[in-house]
C-alpha cells in the first residue's frame, strides 16, 4: 500500500536530486483560459494551420487552409472568418485564396506598422513541399466582416548566395553527432544537403511560411521561413514594400523548421523552432545579434516538442508566452508556457487542451495579444467529432509565475 509518508519521502528525494522539471508541472499558475469556441462546426474535410490578426477596429480575422488533403490535393484553398469587435461568436466562413489547380497552404496574416494587412501563403507545385512558391497579398481596405480588398500581389523570390552552402556545411559538420546510429547517417545527410545547396535553383525555391513576421524596429518586418527540402530555416525581409526580397544566412540545424521569432529588449532576436531531427525531441532555438542577418546553430532547448509547430510572442507587459505541444510524441496536449526572463526559463502557465493519446489532436497554434491585453490563440482541433479550428482566450495573471523550468 502506498502511504502518505512514502509519497513524502519520494518527493523529498526528487527535490534533493534537483529534478528541475517538477515545478513546471503546476499548471494554471500564471495564465487563465477564459473562453474556448470553434470557428465552425466539426467537419470531415482537412482544416489546418490557422493564423490570426487583430484589425484596427478591434475585431479578429482568422484564416486557415481547407480541402481534401495538403500538398497532394489540388482543391486545397485558404478560408477565413471574422469575429467583429464585441461579438460573442465567429461570423460565416468565406474563401480568401484559391489558386486553380494547385494547393494553397500555410496562410500567415500580419498587420504592419501602418495598419496594412499582409497575407503570406504557399502555392505547392508538383505536389512537393520543396517546390512551393511563397506568395503574398497586401490590403489597406479590410473592413470587419468583409473580404479584404487586395491592392497588390506578388511572389517572395529569394536568392541565397553561394555562401549559403558553405555556412550550411560548416554548421552541419559542427552539429553532427559522433556516436550512435545517427552519426553514420548524419555524414551522408550532410553531404546530400550541401550538394543540393550548391545548386542555385534548389536554394531559391521551396521556402515556406508558418508563423507571422515580427517588426524589425525600423519600419519593416522579418518574415520567418523554412524548407522541408533542406530541413532548416531562414528569415526574409523587403526594403521596398515587397517588390524585392533579401534573406539571411541559413539557420543551420538538424531538422529545425517553422521558426517563430521574438526579440529581446537588447535587440537580440531568437528563433524557436519545431524539431524534425534526431532524439531527444525538443524545441530548437537559435539567436541573432545582428537583426536576423546571421544566426547561431540551432540547438535543443529544454521544452519537449514532438515535431509540431509552435509560436512565441513577447507580451506588452514584458513576459513571453510560448504555445506548443509539450510532449515528445503526439499532439494530444496543447499548452502555454510563460517566461519572465526573455526565454531563459519557462513556467507552465496553462493547459489549453489535453486528451488521451490517439483520441484528440490540438496543434499548429497561432497566438496574438489584442489591444485589451488578452491573448487569443487559434489552433487545429481534430477528434472523433471531426476537424475544425478552435479559438481560446487567455489572460495573464499578474501574480508570480510559479515554478520555473531552467533552460540555461
Amino acid at each position: 500500500m502506498v502511504t502518505n509518508r512514502m509519497i513524502r519521502d519520494v518527493l523529498i528525494v526528487c527535490l534533493l536530486m534537483g529534478w528541475g522539471w517538477m515545478p513546471a508541472a503546476r499548471a494554471g499558475s500564471c495564465l487563465t483560459v477564459l473562453e474556448r469556441n470553434d470557428l465552425f462546426p466539426p467537419q470531415q474535410r482537412h482544416v489546418h494551420s490557422s493564423t490570426l490578426v487583430e484589425s484596427p477596429a478591434g475585431g479578429l480575422l482568422a484564416a486557415w487552409f481547407h480541402g481534401s488533403g495538403e500538398r497532394t490535393a489540388d482543391d486545397v484553398e485558404i478560408q477565413a472568418a471574422w469575429r467583429p469587435a464585441g461579438a460573442a461568436a465567429w461570423g460565416p466562413v468565406f474563401p480568401l485564396v484559391d489558386t486553380p489547380g494547385f494547393p494553397d497552404c500555410n496562410p500567415v496574416l500580419y498587420r504592419d506598422g501602418t495598419d496594412r494587412l499582409w497575407l503570406f501563403w504557399i502555392v505547392v507545385r508538383a505536389a512537393r513541399w520543396e517546390e512551393s512558391l511563397t506568395m503574398y497579398q497586401r490590403s489597406v481596405d479590410w473592413p470587419e466582416g468583409a473580404e479584404p480588398r487586395w491592392e497588390r500581389q506578388g511572389v517572395v523570390l529569394l536568392k541565397p548566395g553561394e555562401e549559403f552552402a558553405s555556412v550550411l556545411e560548416a554548421g552541419l559538420k559542427a552539429l553532427a553527432p559522433t556516436e550512435g546510429l545517427w552519426s553514420s547517417y548524419a555524414r551522408k545527410y550532410t553531404q546530400l544537403v550541401v550538394e543540393a545547396a550548391k545548386d542555385p535553383a534548389k536554394r531559391q525555391i521551396g521556402w515556406m511560411t508558418r508563423t507571422p513576421p515580427i517588426s524589425d524596429g525600423a519600419g519593416g518586418f522579418l518574415l520567418p521561413l523554412y524548407s522541408d527540402g533542406f530541413n532548416i530555416s531562414l528569415v526574409a525581409w523587403s526594403r521596398d514594400d515587397g517588390r524585392s526580397w533579401e534573406c539571411s544566412e541559413p539557420i543551420t540545424g538538424l531538422g529545425n523548421v517553422q521558426p517563430s521569432l521574438v526579440r529581446r529588449r537588447d535587440g537580440e532576436v531568437l528563433a524557436y523552432m519545431r524539431d524534425n531531427g534526431n532524439p531527444p525531441q525538443r524545441v530548437m532555438v537559435s539567436s541573432s545579434g545582428d537583426g536576423g542577418r546571421t544566426w547561431s546553430p540551432a540547438l535543443d532547448d529544454e521544452l519537449p516538442n514532438p515535431g509540431s509547430s509552435l509560436q512565441v510572442i513577447a507580451l506588452r507587459q514584458g513576459p513571453w508566452v510560448m504555445v506548443l505541444n509539450d510532449t515528445e510524441d503526439g499532439r494530444h496536449r496543447l499548452t502555454a508556457y510563460l517566461s519572465r526572463d526573455e526565454g531563459r526559463s519557462w513556467a507552465l502557465g496553462a493547459v489549453l487542451e489535453e486528451a488521451e493519446p490517439g483520441r484528440g489532436s490540438y496543434s499548429y497554434p497561432t497566438v496574438i495579444q489584442s489591444r485589451d491585453g488578452l491573448m487569443h490563440v487559434t489552433y487545429s482541433c481534430r477528434d472523433e467529432a471531426g476537424a475544425r479550428i478552435r479559438h481560446a482566450v487567455v489572460r495573464l495573471d499578474q501574480e508570480s509565475a510559479g515554478g520555473v523550468l531552467n533552460t540555461d
